[in-house]
C-alpha cells in the first residue's frame, strides 16, 4: 500500500520503553514541524480500544488463535479509521505496536507461526507497512524487571513466563535481521534522552 505520509512504528517486548518513546518521539518530530498523529496498539479508535480491553483481561481465558484474530481484528479497524485517512492526508502516523508485535508475540510467543500470522495481518491491514520500524532491544530480565515495577496490575499477557517473552525476544530479533533498512534496533538500556536521540537519527532519512 502506497501513500504520501509516514508510518512509524515503535517496537519491543513489555517495559522496553515504548510508550515513554513514543510521547517523546512525538514530540520533537512536532518541534520539527511535522504533522503527527500518536496512536496505540490495540486501540486508538472506539471498537478497537473495546478489543484491547477484552484481549488484556486477566480474567478471561482467550484461546491462541481467538488472541491472533482479535488483534488482527482491532488492527483492521484501525487502519481503516484512523491510519488510511492520516496517511493520505500525507500526516505522519507513530504507533506502538502494529503488525510486528503480532509476528513476535502471536507467531514466535504461542507458536503460531510468523509467516501465519504475517498472512493474517496482510488481510487485516490491505499490506500496509511501516517506513520505519524502531524496536526497542533490553535483555529479557531487564525488562521483567520494568515491567514488574509498574503500579498497575499485569494484564493477561504480562503474566506469562519467561520462556513466552524468550520466544518474543528471539522473534524481534529474526525480524530485524531479516529486514535490517526498515527496522532499526535501539539500545533500550540507555538513558531516555539517548534513546530519543537514536530513535530521531534513526529517521533523520525520512524528514
Amino acid at each position: 500500500m502506497r501513500h504520501p505520509g509516514r508510518l512509524i512504528t515503535i517496537e519491543g517486548v513489555d517495559g522496553a520503553g515504548k510508550t515513554t518513546l513514543a510521547s517523546a518521539l512525538a514530540a520533537a518530530l512536532r518541534d520539527r514541524a511535522i504533522d503527527v498523529e500518536l496512536l496505540r496498539e490495540p486501540g486508538g479508535v472506539e471498537a478497537a480500544e473495546r478489543v484491547r480491553a477484552l484481549v488484556k483481561d486477566p480474567g478471561l481465558a482467550i484461546g491462541d488463535r481467538t488472541e491472533a484474530l482479535l488483534y488482527a481484528a482491532a488492527r483492521a479497524q484501525l487502519v481503516e479509521q484512523a491510519l488510511a485517512p492520516a496517511l493520505a492526508a500525507g500526516r505522519w502516523a507513530l504507533l506502538d505496536r502494529f503488525v510486528d508485535s503480532s509476528l513476535a508475540y502471536q507467531g514466535g510467543g504461542r507458536g503460531l507461526g510468523v509467516e501465519q500470522i504475517r498472512e493474517l495481518n496482510l488481510f487485516a491491514t490491505g499490506g500496509l507497512t511501516p517506513d520505519r520500524t524502531l524496536l526497542l532491544e533490553l535483555p529479557g530480565a531487564a525488562a521483567r524487571r520494568r515491567a514488574g515495577g509498574r503500579s498497575t496490575t499485569p494484564d493477561r499477557l504480562e503474566r506469562e513466563d519467561d520462556g513466552f517473552f524468550a520466544r518474543i525476544g528471539d522473534a524481534y530479533a529474526a525480524l530485524a535481521a531479516a529486514e535490517p533498512d526498515r527496522i532499526r534496533v535501539l539500545d533500550a538500556t540507555r538513558p531516555r534522552g539517548e534513546v530519543l536521540a537514536a530513535a530521531l537519527a534513526a529517521l533523520a532519512d525520512l524528514m
